[in-house]
């Protein structure tokens, strides 16, 4: 193999190594990381109430509050669940405060 092509096969070598390691990790055969504590997507609790159910039957689950979420299962990305309830516009995290 002369100079030049050798060159050549070694650059598209390099080319290609990240280019297929992109294509492995959007395969989704890992979690992504821990973005500093955001949750994307449903919980396990959500996506496991619905296991083996079809889209739009009712389901529940206790979320990690002691709550209990009920409602249709949803198709969300690739996979079914119960959504998240929706919150008002003026709901925050944690109890109501206290009336004095």
């Amino acid at each position: 193999m002369n100079p030049t092509r050798h060159v050549l096969a070694t650059t598209a070598l390099l080319l290609a190594v990240p280019f297929a390691a992109l294509a492995q990790s959007s395969t989704g055969a890992a979690p992504p990381p821990d973005q500093g504590g955001k949750h994307h997507g449903p919980p396990p609790e959500a996506i496991a109430a619905c296991k083996g159910k079809a889209v739009g039957t009712q389901a529940s689950f206790t979320d990690h509050g002691g709550r209990t979420i009920s409602g249709a299962c949803t198709q969300m990305g690739d996979v079914v669940a119960v959504p998240p309830p929706q919150r008002s516009h003026g709901d925050h995290e944690g109890p109501p405060p206290q009336e004095k």
